[in-house]
């Protein structure tokens, strides 16, 4: 756990949760798991604002429990989990482009609430789209439960684990804390709810949501409170999912960039055929047939089958091997190297850092130590055609920065300068680590440089939001346009332009984050890839 990743942490924590929460996650980041009383202790925070803190991580996802043979409850923070707080737009984004608005809210409220119940996620979610609909027309239950059902079925939302049914019915003393499971074939399994009814409007303090006074309205006994028909049954957001559908998305991209258009869309149909057969850290695809590849082609893509198995001879004897052939039954069957894809894009990766920061020359010195695996000096100058002492100063540069390494071969066993050859190469993990290391100091940087903007105009936005709420306020009574504009000339044109520009930096700090945030998805795969196989 470095310094960058604890300080980012910290900067998530405090950005999502507040002080309190960030003082307890850190704890627990720092010092690994720890029992209640001695979290306390140690952060000097009351009892109370510890449980609650613990209360907030957990139901989050944040930190785990276990209990131990003493009967003690220890508390683990996932550092992990945490740093995912910063892909919490591209998750939202990508569920809108692949079920539309309805998408979008369903996972906005899982990750901003950690776990829910089905039927409060499509009440929630039916009200929100409601607000945002003419006045007249409302969103059914039927249809939000509908695309609720849609991304489980396609795994983007899971089950929660429960407290198991005979843990409840034991007449013994209850454990120190429930152990949670969840059997991997009900992971899926949506319970049937008849949910009946439509989004309801927010209204003011006088009328109810069917717009009728409050006086006119008979009084209704609240003691009967209705059940709730999935009670127990909690929902959670699976960033594994999620994380699946990025890296196919930058195979395919990296497929066009590479080939045409016709080869990604052919990836992208074997990955789409695999993608819930295919556990998410597997190195291959399933195997799949020429035929069954054709069958699966998208609507009105019409390329003939005897075009779709030159695609696939291309893209399997393509040098990068993102698609390799394993067999020959069923007109040939193709599999994805998921494995040598992600080898593939952070090795691009490197290489465009490379250039940018030592220019090109240095970046055709790292691709041919790449290419050739092993290199002395002398050979470097002669392959790179670039004179000795421009080589030997773009070698020790990259070097310092840990892009490429040297490696000594002893010709004798007292390892004399003169009788030693030294090897330049490129160990791709451990440049990859280095990279990722300071792709997490360059996020942190930017959030602390966002929350400096922000505060540095603090009282501006304030009087701003307040400015806009009055002529929202006027607008809804039916107020003047002189009146209004009256309104609008509280802030003077120099404030204006200083919102403009604030907004342009924030703008472009976001955006610095999410491309950031890119590189890092890149790297941790490749990292988490080639540390199964090993």
């Amino acid at each position: 756990m470095t310094q960058a990743e604890i300080k980012l942490c910290s900067l998530l924590l405090q950005e999502h949760f507040g002080e309190i929460v960030e003082k307890i996650g850190v704890h627990l980041i720092r010092t690994g798991s720890q029992p209640l009383r001695v979290i306390a202790h140690d952060t000097g925070t009351s009892l109370d604002q510890v449980k609650k803190a613990l209360c907030v991580l957990i139901q989050h996802n944040l930190v785990l429990y276990q209990v131990h043979k003493r009967g003690v409850v220890e508390y683990e923070a996932q550092c992990n989990r945490v740093l995912r707080m910063l892909r919490y737009p591209r998750y939202i984004y990508t569920a809108k482009t692949l079920y539309s608005d309805t998408g979008e809210l369903v996972v906005e409220e899982l990750l901003l609430n950690g776990k829910m119940t089905m039927s409060a996620v499509v009440k929630k979610v039916a009200d929100r789209l409601t607000e945002t609909m003419e006045d007249g027309k409302t969103m059914d239950y039927a249809e939000v439960s509908n695309t609720f059902v849609r991304l489980v079925d396609t795994h983007f939302v899971q089950r929660c684990p429960l407290v198991p049914a005979t843990e409840n019915s034991d007449t013994g003393p209850p454990p120190p804390a429930p152990t949670l499971v969840i059997n991997e074939k009900d992971m899926y399994l949506v319970p049937k709810l008849s949910l009946i009814g439509k989004g309801k409007r927010r209204r003011s303090s006088d009328e109810d949501a069917t717009g009728e006074p409050k006086a006119k309205r008979p009084k209704q006994s609240t003691d009967n409170k209705e059940p709730i028909p999935d009670d127990g049954i909690y929902w959670q957001a699976n960033l594994d999912r999620f994380h699946q559908h990025f890296r196919d998305q930058a195979i395919v991209s990296a497929v066009a960039n590479r080939m045409d258009q016709t080869s990604s869309e052919i990836v992208r149909t074997m990955l789409r055929m695999s993608e819930v057969t295919t556990p998410s850290g597997a190195p291959f695809t399933q195997p799949l047939s020429s035929n069954e590849i054709f069958r699966s082609l998208p609507v009105g893509y019409n390329i003939s089958k005897q075009v779709l198995d030159q695609y696939l001879t291309l893209l399997a004897d393509d040098p990068l091997e993102f698609v390799g052939k394993s067999g020959d039954s069923g007109g040939g069957m193709y599999v994805i190297n998921l494995h040598k894809a992600l080898g593939s894009l952070a090795t691009a990766t490197l290489e465009s850092v490379v250039q940018e920061r030592f220019g090109s020359r240095c970046a055709r010195i790292f691709r041919l130590v790449l290419q050739k695996k092993h290199l002395e000096q002398k050979q470097v100058e002669d392959f790179a055609m670039i004179p000795a002492k421009e080589a030997k100063d773009m070698l020790y540069k990259m070097l310092s920065e840990n892009f490429i390494s040297l490696q000594e071969i002893p010709k004798t066993p007292d390892h004399a300068p003169s009788r030693t050859f030294y090897l330049y190469t490129v160990n791709i993990l451990s440049a990859a680590r280095m990279l990722l290391h300071r792709c997490y100091k360059s996020v942190a940087n930017l959030i602390e440089r966002r929350q400096f903007e922000t505060k540095e105009n603090k009282r501006l936005l304030e009087k701003s939001q307040r400015v806009e709420a009055i002529i929202a306020s006027m607008q809804a009574t039916g107020a003047e346009e002189a009146q209004l504009q009256e309104i609008e000339e509280m802030i003077t044109a120099p404030e204006r332009q200083q919102l403009e520009t604030l907004k342009r930096n924030v703008n472009k700090l976001d955006a610095c984050e999410i491309q950031v945030d890119e590189t890092i998805f890149l790297l941790e795969s490749y990292i988490e890839s080639t540390m199964k196989r090993q």
